[in-house]
C-alpha cells in the first residue's frame, strides 16, 4: 500500500523541477484530495493510503498550473478566498495595503467609506470590511468574470450587505462620476511592463489585464493620479501597491498631484505600496 506520506516524499520530488515550494504544494494538494486540512493531514493521516485523484493533481501542478486556481481557493490576510483564472491570485506581499491602512487610523475615527479600485476576487475590500466592521465599501473592477468572483466571497465571508462590487474601468470618461467620497482608497492596478519575463504559472494563468500595464508598467498610474483626489474625503488617504523599481517614478506621479507619499515595504524588506495623504 501507498501511504500518504509515502506519496507525499515522492510528490516533492517530482515538484522540486518546477516549484520553489514543492513540500508545501504537494501537502496543500493531498489535503485537498482528501477534503481534509493541512493541519489535519500532517497530524492524522499520513499512514493512510493515498487517493487516487492526487496523481491528477500532482500532473497538472507539474505543468505549471498554480495551486490556488487547482484547489479553487486562496488565504489572504487570516480569510479564505474563492480564486478562478479570471482573477488575480491574492498574495501575501499584497497584505502590505491592509497594514498601511491599518497603521493610518489607529488615533483617529476608522474609515467609514472605502474604495478597492481593480478588485479582483475583492481580497483588499472585503478584508477592510472585516477589520472595520462600520464600514462600507465599494469595488470596481473591469472584468465581468472577476466581479462575479468578488460577488460570491462577498456573499461566502458575510459581508455582501455591506460592499457594493461592480463593473467599473478607469480608462472611461465618467467611470468615477457616480461614486462619491471615501475614507480610504485601496489599488493593486496592473503594474508589469508589456513583454516582461513572468514565470508560466503567472504569465499562462493568470489574465494580462490585470498584470500588464504598458512598455514601463505605468500606464494606470498615470491614469488614476489625477483623478484619485477627486474620491478622497478631506482627511482620507489611498494605499497603492506597486512594482520593483517603480517607487521614484510612481512617487513622482502621485507628488505632482500635491499628494504626500509615503514607501512601506513588504516582509521582505522590498519596496510595495505608497501611501498617499
Amino acid at each position: 500500500m501507498v501511504t500518504v506520506g509515502r506519496a507525499l516524499r515522492h510528490a516533492t520530488e517530482r515538484l522540486s523541477h518546477t516549484s520553489d515550494t514543492p513540500r508545501l504544494d504537494a501537502e496543500l494538494l493531498m489535503a485537498h484530495a482528501l477534503g481534509a486540512s493541512r493541519s489535519h493531514l500532517l497530524l492524522h493521516i499520513m499512514r493512510d493510503p493515498v487517493p487516487a485523484r492526487f496523481e491528477a493533481l500532482i500532473e497538472r501542478r507539474m505543468g505549471r498550473e498554480p495551486v490556488a486556481h487547482i484547489v479553487g481557493h486562496q488565504e489572504f490576510y487570516g480569510l479564505d478566498f474563492e480564486v478562478t483564472p479570471a482573477t488575480l491570485i491574492p498574495r501575501g506581499d499584497s497584505e502590505t495595503l491592509i497594514d498601511a491602512a491599518r497603521a493610518l487610523f489607529p488615533d483617529r475615527a476608522p474609515p467609514r467609506r472605502i474604495l478597492d479600485l481593480g478588485t479582483g476576487t475583492g481580497a483588499l475590500l472585503l478584508v477592510a470590511l472585516d477589520l472595520w466592521p462600520d464600514a462600507q465599501g465599494v469595488a470596481l473592477d473591469a472584468s465581468e468574470g472577476a466581479v462575479a468572483v468578488a460577488r460570491r466571497n462577498a456573499a461566502r465571508l458575510g459581508l455582501a450587505d455591506r460592499a457594493k462590487i461592480e463593473l467599473g474601468d478607469w480608462t472611461l470618461p465618467g467611470w468615477r462620476d457616480h461614486l462619491g467620497l471615501f475614507d480610504l482608497v485601496l489599488c493593486n492596478p496592473p503594474y508589469v511592463e508589456s513583454g516582461a519575463a513572468l514565470d508560466p504559472d503567472v504569465a499562462d494563468h493568470e489574465p494580462h489585464s490585470a498584470l500588464f500595464a504598458g512598455a514601463e508598467g505605468l500606464d494606470d498610474y498615470r491614469r488614476l493620479a489625477p483623478q484619485i483626489r477627486a474620491l478622497m474625503r478631506p482627511g482620507g488617504a489611498a494605499v497603492f501597491e506597486i512594482g520593483a523599481g517603480q517607487a521614484e517614478a510612481v512617487t513622482a506621479l502621485f507628488a505632482l498631484q500635491g499628494f504626500a507619499v509615503a514607501l512601506r515595504r513588504d516582509l521582505a524588506g522590498r519596496p510595495r505600496a505608497l501611501v498617499l495623504s
